[in-house]
């Protein structure tokens, strides 16, 4: 396994993670959630102690799984990561999304197919400038 790679696929995964996550889910969708929230009161988490370095342990661990497929699956060009990226996302989201609807009411159906759709663009562009990483330096034969 070429840990250069993995490492610098991470980093740089988990930092767009962030910051995507920031724009989409702290901004844009920041309204649209609160007014479709599940039936649960009161879920947001008031104290902020440690919440920072949770979402940055996080978000560097989804770059890091993204870029651990990358470099076990081949993947090293723009479109191929953008590709697999947005499959990952989907199937991801969809998984951990369905399972915490039918477990919980902490998400509604319509935040549930935001969060999806939300994650799977999300995942499809850290993909794509992950994969792009990840080739560069790549030799031609």
């Amino acid at each position: 396994m070429d840990i250069k790679k993995l490492l610098t696929g991470g980093i740089v995964g988990g930092i767009l993670y962030f910051g995507l996550g920031y724009l989409i889910y702290g901004n844009l969708l920041l309204n649209f959630m609160k007014d479709h929230p599940g039936t649960a009161m009161n879920v947001d988490r008031a104290d902020a102690d440690f919440q920072f370095l949770y979402l940055i342990i996080g978000n560097l661990a989804m770059g890091f799984l993204l870029a651990y497929i990358f470099v076990k699956s081949n993947v090293s060009s723009l479109g191929n990561g953008l590709f697999t990226g947005g499959v990952l996302g989907a199937l991801i989201s969809v998984g951990v999304d369905c399972m915490m609807y039918a477990t919980t009411n902490v998400i509604s159906k319509t935040a549930m197919a935001a969060d999806v759709a939300a994650a799977t663009v999300m995942s499809a562009i850290v993909g794509a400038v992950v994969g792009m990483v990840m080739g560069m330096g790549k030799k031609t034969a």
